[in-house]
């Protein structure tokens, strides 16, 4: 083999673990950086990676020619929860057998994608494991697999799992690719990983294969976010973790100090960052630990940007289901880990007790610093008709409680060799679907609208809304962030930029507004209607009354809310 310094690599990013946490990336996680640092440190010459993207692949024909050139292919991708998209989707298992037939060089896959592959990216699914015709599979660590294969000319690998001093050395050295994602640097989210491996089993979790939680310290995940924000990344998801609140303690138990070192840290390293949002808190924890989760979920919301999430794996509200499947809380425990949530990380910037900073977010029209969000999953061992009734009443004691929820996530198992849902199959899953979907519409209409209305009213401010494709004479956007709004604004605006908007309406998950401040001088009749209040009548008369001195007074409608 020619010396390692010489190899030319490609890198193809499939959109790994879990993308409909975004609701599409744009996002590079942390699998296809840790591989490119891997190959790095084995020898491989930094200028000799090439990394793509799906969608760009499927943009692009003629880019295929790297994949086919290269001397070694490394395709990352795979996926543990199923998700719509906009405006991008994940590698779609034909698509990955075409990038193996076409790979003229040795061929390595890895990433989720070892866990198994369906027929398409969904629910309900059976998930079979597939090398897909490539020459190698990671069964374990695909960034452990390229720096083996590297340093053993491309000859083979023992599937391991790498270490944090690995992690740390990787992170640094390839760091860089971001460089080379389609959406850098304006529109692209670095995943960051603080953990992995989870203290308790539940029957369809991928998790727990990698055993107990093993934590990286604050400062490595410090320096890492350090050298991704030095080679220009300004938006950041602390994602790859079971639970947020065990990190740097023993697992189970919350360690405030830890996480304050942690944001503390990530502060200092990158002060002008655009986002810092989070993913996965266990509500068992604050069940069971609520003093010390209260001060970690503080340091939290004092340190991150608004809208941030975080994840409640219910699962289940039914007591039969949660006790087959070795679920961790009741809804009554939930509950209340939701309150407290509520309580302690609800409040909007500027809203903040007097000594929490507030990194420069001083309006209050603006989302939430940090609510919980509620995952469902049916298809599970014991669900009955009666489990979907039991998920809506949780659900409705939320909302007649008057506590916020940022989303509630409904999906149907997918179910992966290793699991205890891999010798149960799909069969239920399949038996309910036409109760799951009339279920399905009903959370989405009953719950989710006004949940919606309630936790971003009419005038509350997105910014940095990132416009991404037009339809029915419409622009829509998202903010970057975890489980980030799809945003309505009307008119064709131009695609790429990236504009404030004020909420007008609500639907089920989205929201429409108009561009914030509208200048009432140059408005559309149907930026003027859209504004709640406002009828034809009325913006009529704004129309005619231009150019407009003062604000006009509008009956029933706070215009000030809109224009500044």
């Amino acid at each position: 083999m020619n010396d390692p310094a010489e190899l030319d690599v490609t890198l193809v990013d499939g959109y790994v673990d879990e993308p409909a946490h975004f609701g599409v990336p744009p996002y590079i996680s942390t699998y296809p950086r840790y591989a490119a640092g891997a190959m790095v440190d084995a020898g491989v010459d930094p200028a000799n990676v090439t990394y793509h993207t799906i969608d760009e692949l499927r943009d692009d024909r003629s880019k295929w020619a790297d994949v086919a050139d290269a001397d070694l292919f490394v395709y990352v991708g795979g996926m543990t929860v199923p998700g719509k998209y906009v405006g991008g989707t994940p590698a779609e298992p034909d698509e990955v057998r075409e990038l193996a037939w076409v790979a003229e060089g040795t061929s390595v896959m890895g990433g989720p994608v070892r866990f198994g592959v369906g027929e398409e990216n969904a629910g309900a699914q059976e998930m079979e494991r597939s090398d897909l015709d490539f020459d190698f599979l990671a069964m374990a660590d695909v960034e452990a697999a390229a720096y083996d294969l590297v340093s053993n000319g491309l000859e083979g690998f023992e599937d391991r799992y790498r270490d944090n001093d690995e992690i740390d050395r990787w992170g640094a050295k390839g760091a860089f690719v971001v460089e080379q994602h389609p959406n850098f640097p304006e529109y692209l989210i670095c995943e960051m990983e603080t953990s992995r491996g989870c203290a308790y089993r539940c029957s369809f979790c991928t998790e727990p294969m990698y055993g107990d939680p093993g934590f990286r310290s604050a400062e490595s995940v410090v320096r890492e976010v350090g050298n991704l924000y030095n080679a220009g990344a300004r938006h950041f998801r602390l994602g790859r973790q079971a639970d947020i609140l065990a990190f740097g303690g023993d697992g189970e138990a919350p360690n405030p100090e830890a996480l304050r070192r942690l944001y503390e840290g990530i502060r200092e390293v990158a002060p002008d960052l655009g986002t810092l949002h989070l993913d996965n808190m266990n509500p068992v924890t604050i069940v069971d630990y609520p003093e010390k989760s209260r001060e970690a979920i503080r340091i939290i919301a004092e340190h991150n940007t608004a809208g941030d999430t975080a994840a409640f794996g219910l699962e289940s509200a039914d007591p039969v289901v949660a006790e087959e499947n070795h679920l961790l809380v009741s809804a009554d425990e939930c509950l209340e880990a939701v309150r407290v949530v509520n309580e302690v990380g609800g409040w909007r910037p500027g809203e903040s007790p007097e000594d929490a900073p507030t990194f420069g977010e001083e309006a209050t029209n603006r989302l939430p610093k940090l609510l919980p969000g509620i995952n469902l999953v049916h298809g599970l061992a014991g669900e009955s008709a009666e489990t979907f009734e039991h998920n809506k009443r949780f659900l409705q004691r939320v909302l007649d409680e008057g506590l916020m929820l940022r989303r509630i996530n409904i999906r149907q198992v997918m179910t992966f060799e290793g699991t205890e849902m891999a010798e149960t199959g799909v069969e239920l899953a399949e038996n309910h679907k036409q109760l799951f979907k009339q279920y399905k519409t009903e959370v989405r209409e009953e719950i989710d609208n006004p949940m919606l209305n309630r936790v971003v009213p009419p005038g509350t401010v997105l910014e940095d809304v990132h416009l991404e494709y037009h339809q029915d004479g419409k622009t829509f956007g998202r903010q970057l962030g975890t489980y980030s709004l799809l945003v309505a604004v009307p008119g064709e605006r131009e695609l790429g930029q990236t504009i404030d908007v004020a909420v007008t309406d609500h639907g089920y998950r989205s929201v429409t507004g108009v561009p914030y401040p509208l200048d009432l001088d140059s408005a559309s009749m149907a930026e003027l209607t859209a504004i709640p209040g406002i009828g034809d009548r009325t913006a009529g008369d704004i129309l005619v009354d231009r150019p407009h001195d003062t604000t006009p007074t509008v009956d029933d409608a706070d215009i000030a809310k809109f224009v500044r």
